[in-house]
C-alpha cells in the first residue's frame, strides 16, 4: 500500500474494570489554480445497475492492502483493538468509534477502555467477532456496518493523536497507539508490535485508510484482443461504445462538458440502458459552467448523475476516466470534453477490451465509488456551487494519422490507485530489460516511479521521455529535462527528454502512457506525481502483448520524431543556472543518487 504509514505518537487504552465515556485529507489535469465546489451534502444513495448478479460489490478494506487487521479471532484467546475512527466528518466527531475484535463468547464483564486519563465500561454483554464500541450508538450505526455497543463513561478518541488500552479489571490485555488522524480516515491495526496473545508493554501501531475507499489488489484478466486508439485521431471509438451498449452504461470522469457525449448518454438511457455519471465535485481551478448544463441534459434525460468530493472526502481528486458498456470496459488519458474524447485538442491514449469478468470488476468500482457517502446527486450538486468559465481554446481539426486497431492482446491489468497502480507500475519498470518509453502531461521530479525509470537507465535500458509544454507546466519540465539529461551525461545514460511544442498532429500532450520493451503498454488517467498515484482515484490498464504495445510505440516514434524539442546538455547546465531562482519559490530539482 502507499498511503501514509502511521509513526507512533501519544496513547490511548482499552481498560476492563474502570468506568469513563468516549467522544469526541496538485495530481488533477492541470489549470494553475485550484478551485473547489462549495458544498458537498449527504445524501441517499442510489443502486446502480449491473449486467451480473455475481459480482462482489463489497469492496470497501476492512483490511488496507490485504494485511492490517489480519488474523483470525476463532483462533486468538484474546480480544484486540483492530480499528479506530477518531475524526469522523461530523459535528464535533459525534459518532466516534472503535472496533475491538473478540473470541468467540467473550464475556465483557468487568472490561473497560482508557487513555490513561479517563476510562469507559464496556456492556456488560457476551459478544463474538468484531463489535464497535462508542458513547454515540446512534450516530456511529450510520458510520460502521459492524454490530455497535454502547460505553458507559467518558473517554474520547483524540483527532491528533493517542495510547488507549484495553483491560480485563486491572490486567491490560492490549493496547494500540495512533498519531494524528486525518479526517474521514479509518486506522487499522498492522502486524507488529503487541500483536500477539499479549502486550508486552508493546502498544499495536496501525495505518491510515479513507473511511470506505476501496483497497483491492491489482487484478488480470485473460483477453483476446482490444481496440487500442489515440486521440485526437479517433473520438469515433469512445462514442461508438455509447451508442452500442445495450443493457448497462456506466461513465466515470474528471470533468465532463461535451454535449454530444452527453446526447448519447440520454439517447442509451431513452432505449432502456440503465446509465450513470460519477464525476469529481471540485477540479483544479473550478467545476465549468458548461458542466453544470450538461449535468441538467443527463438528469432530464433520465441519467443517474452524482458527483464525488468534499471535507474528507475518500479521494483528493475523482480523476478517472473510463466506461463500462454491457461487458466492454473503455481506459482513456483524456475528460469528457471537446478537446479531450472530441478530439479536438490533447494527444491521448485509449483503449476498450470486451470481457465481462474485467467489465463486472470495475462496475464494482464504480458502484462502490458512485454509492459512497462522499457523493451527492447532479440536481443537489448544481444547486449549491459556483460554476466557473471555460476559457476553453477554440476547437481545431486535426489530420487521423493514427487510426484506430483491432490488436491481439495476451493479457490486461487493471491497475487502480491510490491502492495499487504505483507498486505495479514500480515493478513494471523494474521488469525492463531493453527500452521504455514514457508519455506524460505531467512529471514530478520526486515521484517513484522517475526514481524507478532512472534505476532502469541505469542497468542498461534505453529510456526516453516525452513531456507537455503547456504553460503551466512549461518551467518545471523545462528544469526536469535539463536536470536528466545533465545525469544521463554524467553518469553515461541512454536517457532522453523532450517537450512537446503545438504540432498539426495536436495541440498539447495529455496522455499518461508507458510502453515497455515493446510488450507491455499502460494506458489510464494517473500523472506522475506523488498526489495522483497516492490521493487520487485513477484507473489504468496495462495491456500485455507486442502489437498492442507496438501499436503506441509507433504513436511515440511519431510524436517524438515531430514538433518537439530537446534540450542540449551543454546548454543545460546554463539552463539550470538561470532556473535556480525559482527554488526561492518552490521549484524543486531532482537529485538523484546511486542509493
Amino acid at each position: 500500500m502507499v498511503r501514509r504509514r502511521v509513526a507512533l505518537a501519544a496513547t490511548l487504552v482499552l481498560v476492563a474494570g474502570l468506568g469513563l465515556p468516549l467522544a469526541t485529507a496538485f495530481g488533477a489535469d492541470a489549470t494553475p489554480e485550484p478551485g473547489v465546489a462549495d458544498s458537498h451534502a449527504e445524501h441517499p444513495q442510489p443502486s446502480v445497475a449491473s449486467s451480473s448478479d455475481e459480482v462482489n460489490t463489497d469492496l470497501t478494506c476492512p483490511i488496507p492492502n490485504g494485511s492490517v487487521g489480519s488474523g483470525d479471532p476463532d483462533v486468538r484467546s484474546q480480544p484486540r483493538i483492530v480499528e479506530l475512527y477518531p475524526n469522523p466528518t461530523t459535528h464535533g466527531n459525534v459518532g466516534e468509534y472503535l472496533v475491538v475484535e473478540t473470541p468467540p463468547g467473550t464475556d465483557l464483564e468487568n472490561w473497560s477502555l482508557t487513555d490513561g486519563h479517563t476510562t469507559a465500561r464496556l456492556p456488560n454483554e457476551t459478544v463474538s467477532g468484531r463489535i464497535a464500541l462508542t458513547t454515540d450508538p446512534e450516530e456511529t450505526r450510520e458510520l460502521t456496518d459492524d454490530p455497535v455497543a454502547e460505553l458507559e463513561g467518558t473517554v474520547r478518541l483524540a483527532a491528533d493523536g493517542d495510547e488507549l488500552e484495553l483491560r480485563a479489571g486491572n490486567r491490560t490485555v492490549d493496547a494500540v497507539t495512533y498519531d494524528r488522524a486525518p479526517t474521514a480516515e479509518r486506522w487499522y491495526r498492522t502486524p507488529g508490535a503487541g500483536d500477539g496473545e499479549s502486550t508486552d508493554g508493546a502498544s499495536a501501531s496501525g495505518e491510515w485508510w479513507p473511511r470506505d475507499a476501496t483497497c483491492l489488489p491489482a487484478s488480470t484478466a485473460d483477453v483476446d484482443e482490444a481496440t487500442a486508439f489515440v486521440l485526437p485521431d479517433s473520438p469515433d471509438v469512445p462514442r461508438e461504445t455509447i451508442r452500442e451498449a445495450d443493457d448497462r452504461l456506466l461513465l466515470a470522469g474528471y470533468t465532463f462538458t461535451d454535449d454530444d457525449v452527453a446526447d448519447d448518454l440520454v439517447a442509451a438511457a431513452d432505449r432502456g440502458v440503465d446509465v450513470a455519471v460519477l464525476l469529481e465535485s471540485g477540479p483544479v481551478g473550478g467545476t465549468p459552467v458548461a458542466t453544470a448544463d450538461v449535468i441538467e441534459t443527463l438528469e432530464r434525460g433520465g441519467v443517474d448523475v452524482r458527483v464525488l468530493g468534499g471535507e474528507g472526502a475518500r479521494y483528493r481528486f475523482h480523476h478517472p476516466k473510463y466506461a463500462v458498456a454491457d461487458g466492454s470496459v473503455l481506459v482513456t488519458s483524456e475528460n469528457w470534453k471537446p478537446s479531450g474524447i472530441g478530439g479536438e485538442s490533447s494527444r491521448g491514449w485509449g483503449v476498450r477490451l470486451e470481457d465481462g469478468p474485467l467489465a463486472d470488476e470495475l462496475a464494482a468500482v464504480f458502484r462502490a465509488d458512485f454509492e459512497g457517502w462522499d457523493t451527492e446527486s447532479g440536481a443537489s450538486f448544481r444547486a449549491d456551487t459556483s460554476f466557473v468559465e471555460d476559457d476553453s481554446p477554440p476547437p481545431r481539426e486535426f489530420s487521423t494519422s493514427h487510426g484506430a486497431e483491432t490488436v491481439p492482446v495476451e493479457t490486461a491489468e487493471l491497475l487502480l490507485a491510490p491502492e495499487n497502480a504505483e507498486p505495479r507500475l514500480r515493478e513494471l519498470l523494474a521488469d525492463a530489460d531493453d527500452e521504455i518509453l514514457i508519455k506524460q502531461a505531467t512529471v514530478a521530479d520526486d515521484v517513484s516511479l522517475l526514481e524507478a525509470t532512472l534505476e532502469a537507465a541505469r542497468r542498461g535500458v534505453d529510456v526516453r521521455i516525452l513531456l507537455d509544454s503547456s504553460w503551466y507546466v512549461e518551467d518545471e519540465h523545462e528544469a526536469l529535462a535539463a536536470d536528466l539529461e545533465r545525469t544521463a551525461e554524467e553518469e553515461g545514460l541512454s536517457l532522453e527528454v523532450r517537450l512537446v511544442d503545438d504540432t498539426d498532429a495536436f495541440e498539447k500532450v495529455h496522455a499518461k502512457g508507458i510502453v515497455i520493451d515493446r510488450e507491455v503498454a499502460v494506458v489510464g488517467s494517473a500523472n506522475w506525481n506523488e498526489n495522483s498515484l497516492r490521493n487520487n482515484r485513477e484507473v489504468l490498464l496495462a495491456l500485455h502483448g507486442p502489437e498492442a504495445a507496438s501499436y503506441y510505440a509507433d504513436v511515440f516514434e511519431s510524436d517524438w520524431d515531430g514538433e518537439s524539442w530537446s534540450l542540449p546538455f551543454e546548454l543545460s547546465l546554463a539552463v539550470v543556472a538561470a532556473l535556480a531562482c525559482a527554488a526561492a519559490v518552490g521549484h524543486r530539482y531532482v537529485r538523484f543518487g546511486s542509493e
